[in-house]
C-alpha cells in the first residue's frame, strides 16, 4: 500500500521536472544561444549545408526577434516571436544593443517572411553598395579581391532537403565533381573571407543601393546562389534588414552532417566540429 501511495507524488515529482527543464530551455534560448541548422548553400563555403551551429544572442542585445518562433506543422504549434514579445516590436531598437560590424555572419528574421536567414552583413547604415561585373563596391569604392582556388564538392543531392549544388562547370552527372571559382574578399575594415563564383548572373550588375538609417545589408558568400540584399523583398528578397530583425552572431560550427539526418554518422565530416567561422 506504501508503494501505491507514493505513486501519485513520483509521477507529480516527474512533471515538474519536465516543467522546468522546458522552462530553462526556453529561458536559455532566448537570451544567451539560439540552434541554427544550415539548410542551404547560400553561404558555402563558409557554411555547408548541414553545419550546425549556435547563434550568440547576446552580441547585439535583445529585440522581439530575440524570442524562439516555434512552428511544428505535425502538432498544429505555429507560435511566432512576435506573439511572444510583439510589445517590443516597431521602433527598431534594442535592449541593451551594440551594433554589428562589417563581415559579422548573422542570423536574422526577414522583415516580411518572418523567417530565419544566415548571411553576411556588407553594408552598414548610410552605406552605398553595388555590384558591377561581379564586383562588390562599397561607397564607390572597389572591394579587394584575389583568387584563392577551386571549392570542389560532389554532385549529389544534399541535407535533409535533398537539394543539388549548382557548378560552374557545367551539367554534370550524378557523383561527378562540381566546382566554383574561390576568391579571397577583404572588405575595408579589413574583414577577410571567401566567396564563390558560378557564372554570369543578374545579380552582377545591380542598382547602387542606400543602406536607410537603422538597417543592413546583407549577402551570401556563394555570390551566385544567394537570395540576399541585393534582391527587393516584394520578390521574394531580403532587401534591408532593420536593426530589430537582428538574432545574434555565428563564431563556430559545432557539428556537421552531410547526409538527410544528423542520426546517419556515416555522413559525419568531422574535420568541422567546432570550426571558427571567417
Amino acid at each position: 500500500m506504501a508503494s501505491e501511495a507514493k505513486k501519485p507524488s513520483t509521477i507529480w515529482e516527474t512533471v515538474k521536472t519536465v516543467f522546468w527543464a522546458l522552462v530553462i530551455a526556453g529561458i536559455f534560448r532566448t537570451i544567451f544561444f539560439q540552434p541554427f541548422w544550415i539548410p542551404s548553400g547560400s553561404m558555402k563555403d563558409t557554411l555547408l549545408i548541414g553545419d550546425f551551429l549556435f547563434v550568440n544572442k547576446m552580441a547585439y542585445g535583445y529585440s522581439y526577434a530575440s524570442c524562439p518562433t516555434i512552428r511544428i506543422a505535425s502538432l498544429g504549434i505555429d507560435i511566432d516571436a512576435k506573439d511572444i514579445c510583439g510589445f517590443m516590436d516597431g521602433d527598431n531598437t534594442r535592449i541593451l544593443g551594440s551594433e554589428p560590424e562589417r563581415g559579422d555572419i548573422i542570423v536574422f528574421r526577414h522583415p516580411v517572411q518572418g523567417t530565419d536567414f544566415i548571411k553576411r552583413l556588407i553594408g552598414l547604415p548610410g552605406d552605398t553598395v553595388q555590384m558591377r561585373e561581379g564586383r562588390l563596391y562599397i561607397n564607390g569604392e572597389a572591394v579587394e579581391v584575389e583568387p584563392a582556388g577551386t571549392f570542389e564538392e560532389t554532385f549529389e543531392q544534399q541535407g535533409p532537403i535533398r537539394v543539388r549544388p549548382r557548378c560552374e562547370n557545367g551539367v554534370v552527372g550524378e557523383g561527378a565533381t562540381c566546382t566554383k571559382s574561390r576568391f579571397r574578399e577583404t572588405l575595408p575594415n579589413g574583414e577577410s573571407h571567401s566567396i564563390l563564383n558560378i557564372g554570369t548572373q543578374r545579380a552582377d550588375d545591380t542598382g547602387l543601393f542606400t543602406v536607410p538609417e537603422g538597417h543592413y545589408f546583407f549577402m551570401g558568400d556563394n555570390r551566385d546562389n544567394s537570395t540576399d540584399s541585393r534582391f527587393p523583398q516584394a520578390v521574394g528578397g531580403v532587401g534591408f534588414v532593420p536593426y530589430e530583425n537582428l538574432i545574434g552572431r555565428a563564431g563556430r560550427v559545432l557539428f556537421s552532417s552531410a547526409g538527410r539526418s544528423m542520426l546517419f554518422f556515416w555522413t559525419w565530416r568531422g574535420d568541422r566540429f567546432f570550426e571558427k567561422l571567417e
